[in-house]
């Protein structure tokens, strides 16, 4: 009995040093991007200004880092997924999104949730893969970079991954604008940093810009991460319509549209619920659709006709009062290789 409980002295001894020593790395480690900081642009052939009076097509599309296909779940949503079973898996649904982006044929990609070098997706670098495969000018910011991510088991491992824009037009400055945090330590160094990817694109014949804005707020935080973060979102377009600037905003705000969850009803208490997007500035205007969800639960492989499938409109635009929305649809792809289904505007910029 001694030597057992001897035995176990030290093996508990070893787990709380090896826990220490773990934090103690990560906290070293740790992501911590200043509030603003420039983004490299990879250029391509197409590389245009924009005209006043000019139609834009954009997409919003929260990609699920290639591995949140139809069949899988996700331990954050109630399944037991960390990642998808194989590097093959992930390159057939890189190729699936690839097409669903190549489809759109359109001037401003707006993604989420792109790894550039994850354990979760085997190294693959999505980012370098849209990039070639779609020929436009590419930037990305990092939201998610940590060394080692130690839960659940399997632990998730080394992350990389963060909002990517591509557009054929011409990208003359691109930062990575921080949003605040709601996590505290220990909990915060092994958690996402959010941001904004802010672009600045010249129209033709000003001295104004587009302005393009590609985020992913707040999913699994006490809502006011969520309510913080979209404060500092609309700010800084409020900053840059101040400046005569045309502001075009989108991506995942993981909160609910105004009619999101009225197409939508929250079915159960105990699974993820989203917060509810508040009310914008006389002459500002959400762009969304909710004819077809733009998210899924990832409590359990996609089935349509389930009571356990859960749907949500959480991805879409924020426009300034001079872009005018012509048309906005969520293109229903079933999440066949993602959680999320592409959101698509057409807008015009007026003076």
């Amino acid at each position: 009995m001694k030597k057992l409980l001897k035995f176990l002295g030290i093996l508990v001894l070893v787990v709380v040093l090896a826990a220490t020593g773990l934090i103690g790395y990560l906290t070293a480690t740790e992501f911590n991007p200043d509030p603003v900081e420039t983004v490299e642009v990879t250029a391509a052939a197409k590389n245009r200004s924009v005209k006043g009076g000019e139609m834009l097509k954009i997409v919003t599309f929260n990609t699920g880092y290639a591995g949140l296909d139809r069949t899988q779940d996700f331990f954050m949503d109630g399944g037991t997924g960390v990642k998808p079973e194989s590097k093959e898996r992930v390159n057939a649904n890189l190729a699936g999104i690839l097409g669903a982006l190549t489809a759109q044929n359109a001037q401003v990609y707006f993604l989420q949730e792109t790894d550039v070098d994850s354990t979760r997706t085997y190294g693959v670098n999505e980012v370098e893969y849209y990039r070639h495969g779609l020929s436009l000018n590419t930037a990305f910011a990092a939201n998610y970079k940590v060394a080692f991510v130690p839960y659940p088991w399997p632990p998730i491992g080394k992350m990389h991954s963060g909002v990517t824009t591509l557009t054929e037009l011409q990208v003359t400055e691109a930062t990575r604008e921080s949003l605040p945090v709601p996590f505290k330590w220990p909990l915060r160094i092994a958690n996402l940093k959010r941001c904004m990817l802010v672009e600045r694109v010249p129209v033709e014949g000003t001295e104004k810009e587009l302005v393009l804005v590609n985020f992913h707020l707040e999913a699994y935080d006490d809502g006011e991460g969520k309510v913080a973060q979209t404060r500092q979102l609309v700010e800084l377009m409020k900053a840059e319509y101040r400046k005569g600037n045309y502001v075009i905003a989108g991506g995942d705000f993981n909160q609910s549209f105004p009619d999101g969850t009225d197409r939508y009803p929250i079915a159960s208490g105990a699974d993820w619920t989203p917060g509810t997007l508040g009310d914008l500035p006389a002459g500002w205007q959400y762009a969304w659709d909710s004819a077809a969800p733009t998210c899924r639960l990832l409590n359990q492989p996609y089935s349509a006709g389930s009571s356990g499938t859960q749907f949500y409109v959480i991805d879409g635009f924020i426009l300034s009062p001079n872009v005018e929305p012509v048309s906005v649809r969520t293109q229903d792809a079933e999440f066949a290789v993602t959680d999320h289904n592409p959101v698509v505007l057409e807008a015009r910029l007026v003076s």
